[in-house]
Order: structure tokens, then C-alpha cells, then sequence
């Protein structure tokens, strides 16, 4: 079992709920104040916040597999 399992789970989420969050804020005109930066070009904006959520989620399927325990 490896030590940074529940750490990696924990950036995988927080990443998720941020990215997503921050896709359903921009679609109603709110932005939060750290993620600002990205809406100099609202595309670039939307993709990053749609890599945000891509990488969160795969990071807590990734954290979450059974590596090397086949039955």
C-alpha cells in the first residue's frame, strides 16, 4: 500500500470541486479571485478549468486502483 494514497485522493477532489465549481461560477459571470489570472483569454480560461477537472478526476481513479492484487 503506498503512504500517499489518502493525499493524493484529497489534490484529486480539491482539484475536481475547484475546476468544477469555478466552470458553473464563470457560466453565471462569477469568478473566483485566485483563478482570475486564466480569464485573459476566456478559452484559455475554460480549458484550464476543464483540465482542472479531467486531472482531479483522473487522479482519485487513478489513486483509487488495485495495483498488482489480480486474484
Amino acid at each position: 500500500m503506498r503512504k500517499n494514497r489518502g493525499l493524493l485522493t484529497f489534490l484529486g477532489f480539491l482539484l475536481f470541486i475547484i475546476g468544477f465549481t469555478s466552470i458553473c461560477l464563470s457560466l453565471m459571470g462569477i469568478q473566483f479571485t485566485f483563478l482570475a489570472w486564466m480569464d485573459s483569454n476566456p478559452l484559455f480560461g475554460f480549458v484550464m478549468r476543464l483540465v482542472m477537472v479531467i486531472a482531479g478526476f483522473l487522479l482519485v481513479a487513478i489513486d483509487g486502483m488495485e495495483w498488482g492484487a489480480e486474484e
